[in-house]
């Protein structure tokens, strides 16, 4: 069964604070719409309304058939002590709760209670549809497609986060919802996971297929899956519908946004022309006045009723010039979006080898990498690719001097200043408040400054008294991010950096990594980032070993 959801007059905020309003969406079989906007636009609040987790400030949602299931997979998989990874599989694809209902109806049905039957019947048909009967078989099946060789019976807290990436997509795969909502499904993928998730949801684009709205900041993978696009403007305070993949809307946009601007300038010079036109005639008409109550007495009556004549003139040149000033259709001036300007702080340059690994031998538990013996010099700009779990990270610790290896020998070399955003942006994960969190890593800096400097990341008065663990993992991206801009470094390690940030701050991310003059170590999966980065090294870690290709 596929469904309709048809939303209308949908508005929603936080506080005093409105995020949109007026949202009139209908979203229909082989609909795969992208919901784009800046963080913190309400994109994520959204999906809770459309789930109907969260009741709409204003505004009706209708659901056809009304029975129909909707599953929403939030952005980061909670990982619930006890849970093993089969039970998160069921509860993700909300067959869990499904037979949870079920089980409730059979035992009501049991006790003879009246109308059990028919709560019994409908309980049997979701859990049906939502594929609990071989649901078991299935999983196991999945877990191998992704790559995911454990037992269905680990547990889930045990798992590393490319591991919980896998099982999240899993989940994602087997679920059979009839109308689906993802928020940032391709974080933590790497390049094997996209291209699963990525047919998964290009079939779900053909004519018929499952209904889908979805959240992502993966420019390469909106632009192969999508058919439509809703954005949310935060800065302009409206919710612009484009029909058409994200390239299309990107040219769209910038069409909509120029004609905006070239209306805007083109009512300002009307409208400031009429006022100097208008100004002009009230001076003319005073001026008139005056000379005429000087010469009230000149003997010429035709003089004086020519005088009177003039006056009235100027004054019916005022009055039209007003009304025109009133008839103008008035045009609001575009607002101009909230952009980060970031650039990353240099230090003076290192010796010329940066970090070494010389016959390394590196483990973590029953991982084994290695040996490795590779070279970091100054002014490099080395690209790290791999599967997860392939070894990455392990990689950087080691060249970071984190981790010792088993044997050989690894480390920095002379006057190398390390700045670091890691995977899971650990600088910004305590119980202290942020602006105390940031401050410690820059102790020479004043508070105001560093709130000054937090606020050009839209970390505002709100956010940096809060626990850094509670701020979202885009806010704790754009805190790790302002570090970078506050002290100096020659070594620039980014994990992973595109993460959890919107679209504008990606792409000032990589002008910023353009434009450091240091030596850079980035691990990504966005393949747009991999096509623009200016690279002058690439590797790949695979099957215990470095590749340099």
């Amino acid at each position: 069964m596929t469904a309709t959801l048809h939303a209308s007059g949908l508005a929603a905020g936080h506080g005093d604070r409105s995020l949109f309003s007026g949202l009139d969406l209908v979203v229909a079989p082989g609909d795969v719409i992208g919901l784009v906007g800046a963080n913190g636009a309400g994109k994520s609040t959204l999906l809770s309304i459309l789930a109907g987790s969260r009741a709409p400030d204003a505004g009706t949602l209708t659901l056809a058939p009304p029975d129909a299931t909707v599953g929403l997979l939030a952005q980061e998989p909670d990982r619930r002590p006890g849970e093993t990874v089969a039970g998160f599989l069921a509860r993700r694809t909300g067959v869990a709760d499904a037979q949870s209902t079920m089980d409730a109806a059979a035992e009501a049905l049991g006790d003879g209670v009246p109308g059990a039957d028919d709560r019994y019947a409908t309980a049997l048909d979701r859990w049906l549809a939502l594929g609990g009967a071989d649901m078991e078989e299935r999983s196991g099946d999945v877990l191998r497609e992704v790559g995911l060789a454990i037992d269905p019976q680990a547990p889930m807290t045990g798992l590393s986060g490319g591991q919980a990436a896998r099982a999240n997509l899993a989940a994602l795969l087997l679920s059979r919802y009839d109308l689906l909502l993802l928020d940032e499904p391709t974080n933590d993928l790497d390049l094997d996971g996209l291209a699963r998730l990525e047919a998964f949801v290009g079939a779900l684009g053909r004519r018929g297929g499952t209904p889908t709205v979805l959240v992502s900041h993966d420019r390469e993978f909106l632009s192969r899956t999508v058919n439509r696009i809703v954005e949310l403007d935060r800065a302009q305070h409206r919710i612009g519908i484009y029909d058409g993949g994200y390239e299309s809307y990107l040219a769209e946009r910038e069409t909509a946004r120029r004609h905006a601007r070239e209306s805007y300038e083109q009512y300002s010079d009307k409208l400031s022309s009429l006022k100097d036109r208008a100004v002009m005639q009230r001076n003319w008409m005073a001026q008139g006045v005056r000379n005429a109550r000087r010469k009230t007495k000149d003997p010429d009556k035709n003089v004086r009723a020519l005088r009177a004549e003039s006056s009235e003139k100027q004054a019916a040149k005022a009055r039209q010039t007003e009304r025109a000033i009133e008839r103008l259709d008035v045009v609001e001036e575009p607002r101009k979006e909230w952009e980060l300007r970031m650039t990353i702080a240099s230090a003076p340059r290192s010796g010329s080898v940066v970090a070494r690994l010389d016959g390394a031998v590196l483990r973590r538990g029953g991982f084994v990498l290695g040996p490795v013996t590779a070279q970091v010099e100054w002014a490099d700009r080395v690209v790290v690719t791999g599967a997860n779990g392939a070894g990455k990270s392990t990689l950087l610790a080691a060249l970071l001097g984190r981790l010792e290896p088993e044997s050989g020998s690894a480390g920095l070399g002379s006057g190398v200043l390390v700045g670091e955003i890691d995977q899971a942006r650990g600088a910004f994960l305590g119980d202290d408040a942020l602006l105390r969190a940031f401050g410690e890593q820059v102790p020479d800096w004043p508070e105001s400054e560093v709130r000054t400097l937090l606020a050009k990341f839209a970390l505002g008065a709100e956010a940096v008294l809060r626990p850094a663990a509670s701020l979202s993992p885009g806010e704790r991206t754009r805190a790790a991010l302002a570090l970078l801009q506050a002290r100096g470094v020659n070594l620039l390690v980014l994990d992973e950096p595109t993460n959890h940030l919107d679209l504008p701050a990606i792409e000032q991310l990589e002008e910023a990594v353009d434009g450091f003059g240091g030596t850079v170590l980035l691990v990504t999966h966005d393949r747009r980032m991999l096509d623009t980065v200016r690279a002058t090294r690439r590797w790949e870690v695979r099957d215990g070993a470095l590749l340099e290709s």
